[in-house]
């Protein structure tokens, strides 16, 4: 999913820089003290998820999580997966340093999007629960996988075959996305559900649920 240097055009690139920028600016004011720690978790299994990757073409095919970490963090996404991408193209020249924006904003865009569609979802019961997670793991790579598309298409209309390449080699992945995203809010669920979006209101909600119970009882 990371597109390499010298491939885009410099509109692209400086357009990425700046959408990265105002995502990055907006996450750093919404990341509280207490999730800085959970921030860094997940910035550091992006890191290592997406180290393994197969070329295609100017891009490649890996595991993103940037489903499960737009669902825990929201904007905080787009600081967690820059810092990891810095690293990755400081360290081992994957991505780039100039395409660093728009690498941020293939990813750490659908993330905020998919934590908007699918965050008040989570606490639902059962199959509705799971439904929204794996919708939310695999909704995540297919619009990261259509931004490096129309990203390759606005440098050059040629590029328009290895576009539709990188969206097809991407359906396995977020399948699989889809699945670990799920069986995560699963098991959050069950041990962390606190670490989950929207934990507190349905807490409250179901804590006046309860009362209203108790004081028809009485």
């Amino acid at each position: 999913m990371h597109i390499s240097e010298g491939v885009l055009s410099a509109p692209v690139l400086i357009t990425g820089m700046g959408l990265a920028a105002a995502g990055t600016a907006v996450g750093l004011k919404k990341l509280k003290d207490d999730k800085i720690p959970q921030a860094a978790i997940l910035s550091a299994a992006f890191f290592v998820a997406s180290l393994i990757h197969v070329p295609i073409g100017p891009s490649s095919a890996h595991l993103i999580l940037n489903g499960i970490v737009g669902l825990l963090l929201g904007w905080a996404a787009f600081p967690s997966i820059l810092v990891a991408l810095l690293l990755q193209g400081v360290l081992f020249q994957f991505g780039g340093i100039t395409t660093l924006g728009i690498n941020t904003v293939i990813m750490a865009s659908p993330a905020v999007i998919c934590f908007y569609l699918f965050g008040s979802f989570i606490h639902k019961n059962g199959a509705i629960s799971f439904a929204a997670a794996f919708a939310c793991g695999f909704l995540s790579v297919f619009i990261s996988s259509l931004i490096v598309g129309a990203a390759l298409m606005f440098t050059e209309e040629s590029f328009f075959e290895v576009a539709w390449a990188v969206v097809v080699a991407h359906l396995p992945v977020m399948v699989i996305e889809g699945l670990v995203t799920g069986f995560c809010v699963g098991f959050l669920k069950k041990v962390r559900p606190e670490l989950l979006p929207h934990w507190q209101s349905q807490g409250l909600a179901a804590a006046e649920t309860r009362q209203k119970v108790v004081e028809k009882q009485a």
